[in-house]
């Protein structure tokens, strides 16, 4: 069994981070100023939002590596798709899906789990959802 906390690996889960930051530099680094100074704000405002969340994708790596460990010890006796259904509606999810179901020896099961996203619409749902804590098996 691979570990996840390879470069190769740590390069592959944070690729859109990577890319915001190459698109927040390369929208930095515009010269919008010869055409007008006010430019300068809105740039400045993309480029360091694309940094932010850049960097909010990066600090995640942590919380990468515990979602994988939790994946493979939920499928260690066998691939169950449900156990995966949280993480296939994201981007960053389903690069970890990939890798899990690479460790897992099976990875040409990432289409039948593909079948569980969610259509656009409801994954970009603005209704607030109810959540439910549990502590020591109580609500």
């Amino acid at each position: 069994m691979q570990r996840i906390d390879t470069i190769k690996r740590y390069l592959y889960l944070n690729v859109y981070a990577f890319l915001l930051l190459l698109a927040g530099g390369g929208i930095g680094s515009l010269p919008i100023w010869h055409i007008s100074l006010w430019l300068i704000i809105p740039q400045a405002i993309i480029a360091l939002t694309c940094f932010h969340n850049a960097m909010r994708i990066l600090s995640t790596w942590n919380d990468k590596k515990r979602k994988y460990a939790l994946l493979m010890q939920r499928n260690a006796n066998g691939l169950r798709p449900d156990t995966f259904t949280e993480y296939i509606q994201a981007p960053c999810g389903r690069a970890l899906t990939k890798i899990v179901l690479e460790d897992l020896g099976c990875p040409d099961r990432y289409s039948e789990l593909k079948k569980l996203r969610k259509p656009l619409r409801q994954r970009i749902s603005c209704k607030p959802s109810k959540t439910v804590v549990y502590i020591n098996n109580e609500i």
